[in-house]
């Protein structure tokens, strides 16, 4: 290869590895060109499946500041460059690998830091970034109910409380003035009753003048 070819190469990769969220590099020695094809329609559009040469995705990963790469890159390489969801990616890698074992999985990187092919096979089992989020708007679908409950009861208890007093009020409108209703009643008997008594006690008062004055009356007479 010539020296403007490696350096369009290496050009190339390193702006694969600046772009991608994840990477996964993977031995495919012995798949045939009709298997890698199905590997990258099953892994779609976001992700690029890539044969690369080991001394030139070295420097490329040196140029992106990825580090720890070196060891796995010998032997048949190739790459898939993710651009969207790393756990979509590493989960069709599996899913391929399983019917296909010829593919091995040596490592990647995520996120810019090297990760085994252990962490690779974990993150597959994580859920997608789409059903996460479906969870999620489930979560708080659920909330937002039971928010709407919790704020619904108090308001209807008020109501229920409202409706009591304004027929209270009606039968004794001393309620509105901040009284209890009976006690006023009773208080209003009790100026009644008083005021009877004053009322009996003057007549009385004035009947016991009147039979005092009569005699003398009489004695003018």
């Amino acid at each position: 290869m010539a020296r403007s070819d490696k350096a369009t190469a290496v050009a190339e990769i390193t702006e694969a590895f600046q772009n991608s969220s994840a990477a996964v590099l993977t031995e495919y020695r012995g798949l045939t060109v009709a298997q890698l094809t199905q590997l990258r329609r099953t892994l779609g559009a976001t992700t690029t499946y890539a044969v690369v040469k080991n001394t030139l995705t070295k420097i490329a990963a040196r140029n992106a500041g990825v580090e720890g790469l070196d060891d796995l890159l010998a032997g048949p390489t190739a790459v898939a460059f993710v651009e969207g969801d790393p756990v979509e990616a590493a989960k069709g890698i599996r899913d391929f690998a399983r019917t296909n074992p010829l593919l091995i999985v040596k490592g990647g990187v995520l996120e810019g830091r090297a990760i085994t092919a252990d962490e690779i096979r974990r993150l597959a089992d994580l859920e997608s970034r789409e059903v996460l989020l479906s969870k999620m708007a489930g979560a708080l679908n659920g909330s937002l109910v039971k928010a709407a409950g919790l704020f619904q009861a108090p308001l209807s208890q008020v109501a229920r409380l409202a409706a009591a007093l304004e027929d209270k009020a009606r039968q004794d409108p001393s309620v509105l003035a901040g009284g209890t209703g009976e006690p006023a009643v009773t208080a209003a008997a009790g100026l009644e009753t008083s005021a009877g008594d004053d009322a009996e006690a003057t007549a009385d008062t004035a009947t016991s003048a009147a039979d005092a004055e009569a005699p003398a009356e009489a004695d003018g007479v």
